[in-house]
């Protein structure tokens, strides 16, 4: 008896709802849908990438400092709308963007991860990405009740944390996965070096945050690094 091919996953579309909508008309944000992925430990291409990223940001900021740049002023004024306070929670362009500048320089995490935050700092714009396999149901970006769970560690043990009520959060079925729109990722999705399947997501606030040009390289470096993978760029939404 033959058995029949286990039917591929339906590409998982991401939905922003209305009140996040409302508060700032200017998201748009891109999904990269990534299957049969090979990710490691950092390589030397992989460090490579995130010291040339580190150049192209400085060549962009040419001497200011990250905050100033328009797009991360936009993304503090999304900040402020939903009651965070950007200089002490920081989107995650903007956080990685002050470690590229500081003496420590970026960290190196796996080879998936080095490669979207590579492009994050080039491109001065959020990126994450998460584990297609772990999430569950769909993703959606929401302005949380603040009884959603967030699952996250504290010491080596589990730890549930819930937002803020009005908070704008990454979701899906089992819980948040994403606080403070970029600002914090939880572990539960997060890209291991097991993770074979993947979705990127890379956000911007205006018209001009140019995240076609930084997801059409994204997906060239996901080609690069891994060969035979089937990568899919969905429109602008």
């Amino acid at each position: 008896m033959t058995v029949p091919p286990v039917p591929p996953r339906a590409p998982l579309t991401p939905t922003v709802s209305d009140e996040v909508r409302t508060l700032a008309p200017g998201f748009t944000h891109v999904a990269i849908e990534a299957h049969g992925l090979v990710n490691g430990p950092s390589t030397d291409d992989s460090s490579a990438l995130l010291d040339e990223a580190a150049r192209r940001l400085a060549v962009r900021l040419d001497g200011r400092a990250p905050h100033e740049d328009p797009h991360m002023a936009a993304w503090r004024a999304a900040y402020t709308a939903f009651g965070a306070k950007p200089s002490r929670t920081r989107n995650s362009a903007e956080a990685l963007a002050k470690r590229a500048l500081a003496d420590g320089g970026l960290p190196r995490i796996n080879t998936l991860v080095d490669v979207y935050n590579a492009i994050s700092v080039a491109h001065l714009i959020p990126v994450g990405g998460e584990d297609l396999d772990l999430i569950k149901g769909g993703m959606r970006l929401v302005r949380a009740t603040g009884t959603e769970d967030f699952v996250t560690a504290a010491a080596g043990e589990r730890v549930v944390e819930h937002p803020d009520a009005g908070e704008v959060v990454w979701c899906d079925d089992e819980g948040v996965t994403c606080r403070r729109w970029n600002w914090r990722q939880g572990p539960r999705t997060r890209l291991t070096e097991e993770s074979v399947n993947a979705i990127f997501l890379l956000e911007g606030m205006g018209p001009d945050a140019g995240l076609e040009a930084a997801g059409a390289e994204l997906a060239g470096l996901l080609e690069k690094f891994s060969p035979g993978a089937h990568v899919t760029v969905h429109a602008p939404r």
